[in-house]
């Protein structure tokens, strides 16, 4: 069974106790989460598809860690021969949940 979902603003493929890392959440560690833009179901062959939502359908998932920083992104500018050189870093914040069920 998987589902299609968005989940702050970007859509994932889930399945019943996988771990993703999504766009940070305002949620604590170990806070239960419910997501219902549901988008598809698909339940052992028979796929429910939404128009452009599942109704009555939702996810629930598990804060396992509020706050992870991915990679960092390195940002250069320059314009040849004028002497302008700027360099930024950027580190995105994520959380890390595990989907614990899905519900049509």
């Amino acid at each position: 069974m998987f589902a299609i979902v968005t989940i702050a603003g970007q859509q994932f493929k889930v399945t019943e106790g996988q771990e993703l890392f999504v766009h940070r959440l305002e949620a604590e560690e170990g806070a239960n989460v419910s997501f219902d833009q549901v988008h598809l179901i698909d339940s052992s062959g028979s796929i429910n598809v939404g128009t452009p939502i599942v109704k009555g359908a939702s996810i629930g998932a598990t804060v396992l860690d509020p706050l992870v920083k991915g990679d960092k992104v390195i940002v250069f500018k320059k314009k040849r021969r004028k002497g302008y050189r700027v360099k930024k870093g950027h580190r995105q914040q994520f959380s890390k949940i595990k989907i614990n069920s899905i519900t049509a």
